[in-house]
């Protein structure tokens, strides 16, 4: 008999290391999982140099005092695309070794068959928790408002009707009204937007971060956020 897939509550009763974009989805897994389970750490995943992270381009140094607000260590490493599931399973295997039995992802979307996460977990002899899995997309956005939590757009697609206006701003009820009249999805599920969260229920203090100057590159425009006293 096929067992039963329930990554929604892989968390519970667990000690659990968490993948970190810093974003909005991960902030509000890592939330989730808090109140149910015991967290260790945050995986961070860099690009090959070390200057950015790979899922939504923030420096180090914003990651870092984010995981110090929350208070938790970032296990982190450089990666390109072609090395990047070795070098996540060294993490996890590390974070194993700590005491970890769940890793947390904050998707929504993911399919049973042919999960990554699922995948990589198994081969560390982890489990996997999504607690935002088969989520309602604005029910999700609207959760993670109403708990409090603040977010800045630092990404966005503009062939996805989302505009360079649309960076700096933050994640309301109103905007995400507007959004979805624009006919975009209020999570930016299909790439539409990522965003950096600078405080919420979990942080012991906000983030203090000035907004650089806009770059565009192709499709996208990204607004780098630099904190403050660095």
């Amino acid at each position: 008999m096929k067992e039963i897939v329930n990554w929604k509550d892989g968390a519970h009763g667990r000690k659990f290391i968490a993948s970190f974009s810093g974003g909005k989805d991960s902030v509000l897994a890592l939330y989730k999982s808090m109140k149910v389970g015991e967290p260790i750490g945050l995986i961070v995943m860099m690009e090959e140099e070390g200057k950015r992270s790979r899922s939504h381009g923030m420096p180090p140094e914003l990651i870092h005092a984010q995981a110090e607000s929350i208070g938790l260590p970032v296990y982190t490493a450089a990666a390109s695309w072609d090395d990047y599931e070795n070098k996540f399973m060294l993490l996890l295997e590390q974070a194993k070794r700590q005491g970890a039995e769940v890793l947390v992802t904050g998707d929504l979307d993911m399919p049973v068959e042919g999960c990554w996460h699922d995948k990589v977990t198994q081969n560390a002899g982890l489990k996997l928790g999504m607690p935002l899995w088969e989520m309602d997309h604005h029910e999700a956005v609207q959760e993670f408002i109403d708990l409090g939590f603040i977010s800045t757009l630092v990404t966005v697609n503009l062939s996805l009707g989302m505009r360079e206006e649309d960076l700096g701003r933050t994640l309301t009820h109103d905007y995400i009204k507007e959004l979805q009249a624009r006919g975009i999805d209020p999570c930016g599920e299909g790439g539409e937007f990522h965003t950096t969260v600078i405080d919420g229920p979990i942080f012991k203090h906000p983030i203090p971060v000035r907004k650089g100057n806009i770059v565009k590159n192709g499709d996208y425009a990204f607004l780098p956020l630099e904190l403050l006293g660095t």
